[in-house]
């Protein structure tokens, strides 16, 4: 601690010898540093408070229909942007401050001046943002601020419009490329159709169906034919007298029937067999035992027409009614055999096709649904294009909207009549505190340029060599007067310094 304070008194010693020079630098630099801040141009503060307001009823009832913007990111976009250099050329034009720049130079210095003086504040919770530019003209100031303020709004507003527009561009370009797809494909598939036309199944069938339904139909076609042949035989054996029938009974005289109960019996046994043939195969019960009943009825006849000796001879027989109508139920046998013959020769025709295209069906097919699929993909893009173009219009048309974002200025740019800077009694004291720096520092400058020894101690420490005594200074009275008037010139001095401080700062203090 005491070396510390032998060190500030040694510092202050050696100022006090440069003292002079201390209080002259002090002078100078203030005057010189007061006359600047005087001379400093009133600086005027425009500005402008407005007010965002992004709650709107248009919101919950179209959030379902489009894509509602947000208007909030919007409304920060341009705060974040407002101080572009776009924006800030496009303010000097609209302010004729363009015309003024005479080089290149000038324009940038310019655009660097505004950027920077050029202050916007607010917060998102309140939606209340300032605008504020500081110039010497107070009338320049407003048109910049009343500038920028137009700028916020119409970017605002404009900037999700341009942006919808150029969505709903493309979209009509991807929309017009997709029809031509469509177009393509429709086409493809009409041309590929007519050619494969034989090769392709039936709508809402396939070959293994259509290959069993002939299938199907073939068999019950060959069963059919097979009743019918068994008629048709059965018709023939009884013309030809194989098998009894039942006109001889009805062509001979009562004394030469053999047995009209039975000829009846045995008739109707047959066609109730025939009716069963229609409907069952050879196997089923109900033919196996009206044949073994029909053999036992026919062996029953010709063992009594054996007993009575035999089967009349009739010449007449064949030109009977009843031998009539079994040669017509013949040929009706006949034709229906033929016809179910045709029906088989077709169905079977069809199936050896049917199985023939079903193996080339399967690659058809596969290039078909292809196609099909391609089609599909192709159709559902355009109409998912065709929606989002419509969604993007709306959402263009609900971003300009005005309802959706509305601006209220709170206060409008004015022309300020005081001025808002700059802080010139701040200025002076900071000009009086470093003047005082300055003289102090100099003076304890150039007592390190031209340093004497002002203690015992210091000589001792800096030769090295012991110090036998000391002679003091023995000042004369007229040394003694002159040095007390140094002494009242510099309080004097330094006096008028403070006093000369005191005094402007009370004539700005009067002035503002």
């Amino acid at each position: 601690m005491a070396e510390l304070q032998a060190l500030i008194l040694t510092f202050l010693k050696a100022i006090g010898k440069y003292r002079w020079y201390a209080v002259g630098i002090t002078w100078a630099i203030s005057v010189i540093g007061w006359t600047v801040v005087y001379r400093l141009p009133d600086s005027y503060q425009a500005s402008a408070r407005v007010y965002v307001d992004t709650q709107s009823i248009l919101k919950p009832l179209l959030s379902t229909m489009t894509t509602v913007p947000n208007v909030e990111q919007q409304v920060q976009f341009m705060r974040r942007t407002l101080i572009s250099r776009p924006n800030v050329e496009r303010v000097m034009r609209m302010v004729d401050l363009d015309i003024k720049n005479k080089t290149v130079q000038d324009h940038e210095q310019m655009v660097d001046e505004l950027t920077s003086a050029i202050k916007i504040t607010g917060t998102e919770r309140d939606d209340i943002y300032t605008i504020s530019y500081s110039n010497s003209n107070p009338k320049l100031g407003k048109e910049i601020v009343q500038s920028l303020l137009t700028i916020f709004v119409e970017g605002s507003f404009g900037g999700k419009k341009q942006e919808s527009d150029k969505a709903v561009q493309f979209i009509d370009e991807q929309i017009k490329t997709y029809e031509e797809k469509l177009a393509a494909g429709e086409n493809a598939l009409k041309e590929f159709k007519i050619q494969h036309m034989n090769v392709l199944p039936r709508q809402g069938s396939d070959y293994s169906s259509i290959i069993t339904d002939l299938s199907d139909k073939l068999s019950q076609a060959k069963l059919e034919l097979a009743e019918a042949e068994q008629a048709r035989n059965a018709l023939k054996r009884q013309i030809a007298g194989e098998d009894p029938a039942p006109v001889a009974a009805a062509t001979t005289s009562d004394t030469d029937s053999i047995n009209p109960e039975l000829d009846g019996r045995i008739q109707a046994l047959e066609k109730n067999l025939d009716q069963l043939r229609m409907q069952y195969t050879e196997e089923h019960p109900d033919i196996v035992s009206s044949k073994r009943l029909l053999a036992q009825l026919q062996a029953r006849k010709k063992e009594e027409a054996k007993k009575r000796g035999g089967r009349p001879n009739d010449p007449g027989a064949n030109f009977s009614p009843m031998m009539q109508q079994m040669n017509v139920a013949l040929s009706v046998e006949e034709a229906r055999v033929a016809s179910l013959k045709a029906r088989v020769n077709e169905y079977a025709s069809r199936l050896g096709s049917a199985r023939t295209q079903s193996v080339a069906a399967p690659e058809v097919e596969a290039q078909l649904a292809q196609l099909n699929r391609d089609y599909a993909v192709n159709k559902e893009n355009y109409t998912k294009l065709v929606e989002r173009r419509e969604a993007a219009r709306l959402s263009g048309d609900l971003t300009s909207a005005t309802d959706m974002m509305s601006f209220r200025v709170i206060d409008p740019p004015t022309a300020p009549t005081v001025p808002t800077g700059p802080q010139r009694p701040r200025l002076m004291s900071l000009v009086f505190a470093g003047a005082l720096v300055a003289g102090l520092g100099v003076a304890l400058l150039m007592s390190q340029v031209r340093p004497t020894f002002v203690t015992q101690n210091a000589l001792r420490a800096a030769t090295g060599l012991p110090i036998l005594g000391s002679i003091s200074m023995n000042w004369t009275d007229e040394q003694k007067i002159r040095r007390r008037r140094r002494l009242y010139a510099f309080s004097a001095a330094v006096a008028l310094l403070f006093t000369a401080y005191g005094g402007v700062m009370a004539a700005l203090l009067l002035k503002s």
